[in-house]
């Protein structure tokens, strides 16, 4: 059975990337186009194994996504990736602080990528 992988970020060239990219390994994927879809997605779907997000998308930024996410019970322990183009220390202190447990700075090299998930997939 293949580890799922949700991606919530509202750039779809984003999504159709790391989505092409997670499915050549060998995942499963779900696309979302911003929190308020991802969280939609989530709870149908709750066999979701990991989560990769975006900070910047309308309607619900990355950063209440993670909060939301984290503060249920049957999601707490989701390994969540930030793929954003924010890089500042604050922002990257920002998400991992609220609950992610890795932050990667857009563009991300594919195979470091890879590396990351399968790592926090265990």
């Amino acid at each position: 059975m293949p580890k799922h992988i949700l991606i919530v970020d509202d750039s779809k060239t984003v999504r159709n990337l790391v989505a092409f990219i997670m499915r050549k390994e060998g995942f499963k994927v779900t696309a979302a186009e911003d929190g308020l879809d991802g969280l939609e997605k989530l709870y149908v779907d709750s066999q979701v194994d990991l989560i990769i997000t975006d900070i910047n998308m309308p309607r619900m930024d990355g950063i209440t996504f993670i909060k939301t996410v984290r503060e249920q019970d049957s999601y707490r322990d989701i390994p969540i990736v930030v793929l954003s183009t924010e890089g500042e220390d604050r922002d990257i202190h920002a998400g991992l602080s609220i609950g992610a447990n890795l932050y990667m700075v857009k563009p991300a090299q594919p195979e470091i990528m890879v590396r990351n998930v399968k790592m926090l997939l265990g």
